[in-house]
């Protein structure tokens, strides 16, 4: 059996996020939490995968302690499991230590044939941790995937690679990991049936001591504050000094070249 993990992040709510405009505060106290709306479309291309191959699924993520409705949100989407890597020092995580955690759990508690991770999670939106995780567990990798087909028999998959030139159709052995674009598919909404039967899935919950401690801390983020936009308003006509005015102003503020 085709054994797949979908990976996710529970993210702040950016709808809910306000700002102090005097200081440029992010004021986050009322913001509620989700799953990263990419990776609702790893977790949808596993169930698909699951309906079309018969694959088992786990749900896999690594969160604060306090963050267990991510696990309920999760399996009501139709994974079987999930893991649960979880500390409360786990708020603010970066890439490399998410990876670092998400490598130990899974190499050492989770088998898989397939893992499947949104292209970005939509708060830092790095892009860092699907192809940094295969690195680790030294596996194949396709990113900006917008199609996927397993091969039966062949333990392999098909990736269409949504890229700037065009497509590129790659052959990715397994165990593998693919990243996955928006548009590979449409999230399902869990029925109020699938909402309740996801309190009796399977939960592991896995502790940096488990996995043999965190991870080397790369980044230390100093603070964050919103960003403003300042417009500069230029009125002008339709004749040729006036247009020319216009493009030396363009050129002195280096916003063309």
């Amino acid at each position: 059996m085709l054994k797949v993990i979908a990976c996710f992040k529970w993210v702040i709510d950016e709808a809910d996020i306000r700002v102090d405009a005097p200081n440029r505060k992010l004021l986050l106290e009322r913001a509620a939490f989700k799953i990263s709306p990419y990776d609702r479309n790893a977790v949808e291309e596993a169930m698909r995968l699951q309906e079309q191959h018969g694959a088992s699924v786990t749900a896999v993520t690594v969160a604060p302690a306090s963050a267990k409705n991510c696990l309920k949100d999760v399996l009501s989407r139709g994974p079987d499991r999930a893991v649960f890597v979880n500390d409360p020092s786990f708020a603010d995580l970066e890439p490399a230590r998410t990876t670092g955690l998400l490598a130990a759990a899974i190499g050492s508690f989770v088998e898989f044939d397939l893992i499947l991770c949104g292209e970005g999670s939509s708060d830092l939106y790095a892009q860092q941790v699907g192809p940094a995780l295969a690195e680790k567990l030294g596996i194949a990798c396709a990113t900006y995937v917008n199609k996927l087909t397993y091969v039966e028999g062949e333990n392999r998959v098909i990736a269409e690679r949504k890229l700037e030139e065009g497509i590129e159709v790659v052959s990715v052995p397994l165990p593998g990991l693919i990243t996955v674009l928006p548009d590979i598919n449409t999230p399902r909404i869990p029925s109020l049936k699938q909402v309740l039967g996801a309190a009796k899935k399977p939960v592991e919950q896995l502790t940096p001591e488990r996995l043999g401690g965190m991870p080397a801390e790369r980044l230390k983020t100093m603070g964050v504050v919103a960003a403003t936009m300042e417009r500069k308003r230029l009125r002008f006509g339709a004749g040729a000094e006036e247009i020319r005015s216009v493009v030396d102003a363009l050129l002195k503020e280096g916003a063309i070249g």
